[in-house]
């Protein structure tokens, strides 16, 4: 196995990364990069993307991209950890998956600790098992008797949906005037494990809802809601608009096309560039910064870690009720990133930055 560092400052999303490293092994044909993007707080935690990504240079894009938004998530999240990200480059359902996740582990522990993974898009719970036998540097594993008992552990999904459902709650204040969502109308984009337990949420609460996803059977569950093409869901006349999906999507061509009062999902880098937070404002569109909106994974993923190291970090049990606390305090982040971005006229995304910065110490 070899593990070579890269220096990718030429890459306009690099910002001061402060370990990017490729590992390569010959006898599994495993191919990642692991990038830890700032350990003030804390090491690097985040998931591991598997992706057959066409070119070495998309893959490094996307990991320098997704580790920085870990860092400023963990920060705004108030957790004692940093922001690093993973990829492997092959295909999800490779034959040699678990091979290839062992050998992947033993990388991450060469690391010595400065990099802790999880699951992402691609990657499942039966990943980090395999992971775990190389290293312990891994979450998102199936409680032991010790994550049991505190009432930790398991699929994260729901509880990044409840933390989604959170950041809702705050944006519908700021366009309603109420918290209240009943007959509050959500377009939502994307109904994965993220995507569909947030429509649950919303429903529960009385919501109206418009749908889509390219799994046509996952809208047709979903009696209750209309569904909508994947083109059409950008035209939809709602009052929230909620990417849940891939990232990347406002941008340029689809943000004139928004008939709605704000945005607000569980995608990951939803922004195409920097810019689009202002065209978003210039349109009249609140927007909920990403990294503030899905934080209730890594908070939970987080929680896990902590209690199955048996890692004191917080000044109160970790346990599910503060973990629950925990993740509700993304409302009122969320309202504070709002009210600020209303009180200095600035896009919502550029005044998150700006908070998360001076928690990390850019």
């Amino acid at each position: 196995m070899r593990l070579t560092a890269l220096n990718p400052a030429y890459n306009p999303n690099f910002d001061q990364h402060e370990r990017v490293v490729l590992v390569e092994d010959d006898v599994t044909g495993l191919k990642a990069i692991i990038a830890v993007h700032n350990s003030t707080l804390g090491p690097g935690m985040g998931g591991c993307r598997i992706y057959n990504y066409k070119t070495q240079e998309d893959a490094i894009t996307d990991v320098l991209r997704l580790s920085r938004g870990m860092t400023y998530k963990s920060a705004l999240a108030g957790l004692p950890l940093g922001g690093g990200k993973s990829v492997i480059i092959a295909d999800s359902n490779a034959p040699n998956k678990a091979d290839m996740m062992r050998a992947f582990g033993d990388a991450i522990e060469k690391l010595s600790g400065i990099y802790i993974t999880a699951e992402d898009i691609g990657s499942t719970d039966e990943d980090m098992i395999e992971i775990a036998r190389s290293t312990s540097y891994v979450c998102g594993l199936p409680p032991q008797d010790t994550v049991l008992a505190a009432g930790l552990g398991g699929n994260p999904s729901p509880l990044t949906a409840y933390g989604v459902f959170q950041a809702l709650r705050a944006l519908t204040e700021s366009i309603k005037g109420t918290t209240d969502i009943k007959d509050v109308h959500f377009a939502v984009q994307g109904l994965g494990a993220v995507g569909s337990a947030l429509v649950r949420y919303l429903r529960d609460a009385g919501a109206k809802l418009t749908v889509t996803d390219m799994v046509a059977t996952r809208m047709e569950n979903m009696p209750f809601a209309t569904a909508s093409t994947l083109d059409d869901i950008y035209n939809t006349d709602a009052d929230i608009f909620c990417p849940c999906a891939m990232g990347a999507i406002l941008n340029t061509n689809t943000i004139p096309h928004l008939r709605v009062k704000a945005v607000g999902g569980a995608a990951n880098n939803q922004l195409a560039t920097k810019e689009d937070d202002a065209h978003l404002k210039e349109r009249g569109i609140r927007y909920a910064p990403d990294y503030v909106v899905n934080a209730g994974g890594i908070i939970a993923v987080a929680y896990e870690y902590f209690v199955r190291n048996n890692l004191q970090v917080f000044p109160y049990v970790l346990n599910k009720e503060s973990l629950m606390a925990h993740i509700e305090k993304i409302r009122a982040t969320t309202a504070e990133i709002l009210a600020h971005a209303t009180n200095e006229n600035l896009p919502t995304g550029m005044v998150a930055d700006k908070m998360a910065e001076s928690i990390f110490a850019k």
